[in-house]
């Protein structure tokens, strides 16, 4: 007997590019990674522990004397070694089903199961981005250090764009380029954010309200792209130089698969491997303290 539509034309050759589809249908962290592919069980990199070299005074790399030895500038570096982490799951569609159910039905089921799977790596990458909100590489400091007082105070003392242009001093100051670097908040910090610019001084900023946001997501401010995502943790916010700060070695794509249980039904199992690492500390600052 020849497999029918449902079990091989759409669960079979196109099942694998459908997970694909939905693993891009929505912002991930990894669009804040350099990616690119790795092979064997585990990646030897090296993270930079400062930005551009400068010399120690008394030694000078300009107006220097004739005859003068030059200044010894040394590159520093952490050797360190990372093994990736394999993301897999799976779903069950009986046999009954399969017989009698359409297309959504299936794309239902793997639409959920690849968004497990990419909620769980974007976890993941947030954590190393941020150290587990615990840092020491990364840039730092709290919204009540710069900008008076949380984005969300009663008082309206807090001042978020204080803070953005803080983080972007921060960056400038180890001599990498935040213009265009990305905000990252989740869904409570983009509230408040939003709340403060529009509401506490939307006059103040003309035109916010009609050209920088769009489809409910800030767009841009101060030369920041806006990015929201609940793996990012609530009372935390983030700058960050994306494709710069921080690589992602893919071991295996997502993929997926189905496996028949001849009179049952059949599995479709999902995966993907990759491991995050932080290559450039100074280009990441993680402000906390957000929410009152």
């Amino acid at each position: 007997m020849a497999d029918q539509v449902e079990m091989q034309d759409i669960r079979g050759l196109d099942i694998d590019k459908l997970a694909k589809g939905f693993a891009e249908e929505e912002y991930t962290m990894l669009a804040e990674c350099q990616v690119s592919s790795m092979t064997g069980d585990s990646i030897r990199w090296y993270q930079k522990t400062a930005g551009t070299l400068t010399a120690t005074s008394p030694s000078e790399i300009k107006n220097v004397s004739p005859l003068s030895v030059p200044a010894t500038l040394e590159v520093s570096w952490t050797r360190n070694t990372s093994y990736p982490k394999k993301y897999f799951v799976e779903g069950f569609i009986s046999m009954e089903d399969i017989k009698s159910a359409d297309l959504d039905v299936l794309a239902t089921t793997l639409r959920d199961l690849t968004r497990s799977i990419v909620k769980a790596r974007n976890d993941d990458v947030w954590d190393v981005l941020s150290e587990s909100q615990s840092p020491s590489n990364i840039q730092t400091f709290a919204t009540t250090a710069i900008g008076g007082d949380q984005w969300d105070a009663a008082s309206a003392a807090g001042n978020p764009v204080l803070d953005l242009l803080h983080a972007k001093k921060l960056i400038y100051d180890n001599y990498y380029n935040p213009e265009g670097a990305t905000l990252l908040l989740d869904p409570l910090g983009y509230r408040h954010l939003v709340d403060w610019l529009i509401t506490g001084k939307g006059s103040s900023i003309p035109g916010f309200s009609s050209e920088k946001i769009k489809t409910g997501v800030v767009m841009q401010i101060l030369g920041l792209n806006v990015k929201v995502s609940t793996s990012v943790t609530t009372d935390y916010a983030m700058v960050i130089v994306p494709k710069r700060a921080a690589t992602y070695k893919e071991q295996f794509a997502i993929t997926s698969r189905i496996i028949k249980e001849e009179g049952i039904g059949s599995k479709i199992r999902v995966w993907t491997a990759g491991i995050t690492y932080v290559t450039d500390p100074k280009c990441i600052v993680l402000i906390s303290d957000i929410n009152t």
